[in-house]
């Protein structure tokens, strides 16, 4: 007799939090069907417009400016006028057929003496402060 009226006790003690959890989630279900259901609109047959055909994209005229390198930075990219973009390209492949990128790391740039000159006499530089020392030989 004992043993039955303490499961008894178990088994309600059990089933007490699964009837609160149960209250818990009755307002959100009752608040869900008090909300009035909206109707949804015929749907009106739309006009197709003719499909737009991709444009190419144009350069920014700013970019694309010829600029004139000084006597220093000729040495390295020629005399021509090129635009900015141009210049650091050819900066780039200077930079890795001469081997001047740092092997441990890949940001600095060691400068031989034809890059010093640009670099205002630096023996290293990073490649974010390379843009910056560059702009400076371009007119």
């Amino acid at each position: 007799m004992a043993a039955a009226k303490k499961s008894a006790k178990k088994a309600a003690k059990k089933a007490a939090p699964k009837k609160a959890a149960a209250k818990k989630a009755a307002p959100k279900k009752a608040a869900a069907k008090k909300a009035p259901a909206k109707k949804a609109a015929p749907k009106k047959a739309a006009k197709k417009a003719p499909a737009k055909k991709a444009a190419k994209r144009t350069p920014n005229a700013a970019f694309m400016k010829p600029l004139t390198p000084s006597a220093e930075l000729a040495a390295i990219v020629g005399d021509k006028g090129l635009p900015r973009t141009e210049v650091v390209k050819k900066l780039w492949a200077y930079i890795k057929k001469n081997g001047l990128q740092d092997q441990k790391n890949k940001r600095q740039i060691n400068a031989d003496d034809k890059l010093k000159a640009v670099f205002g006499g630096k023996k290293s530089v990073s490649m974010f402060d390379m843009t910056k020392l560059v702009s400076a030989h371009l007119k």
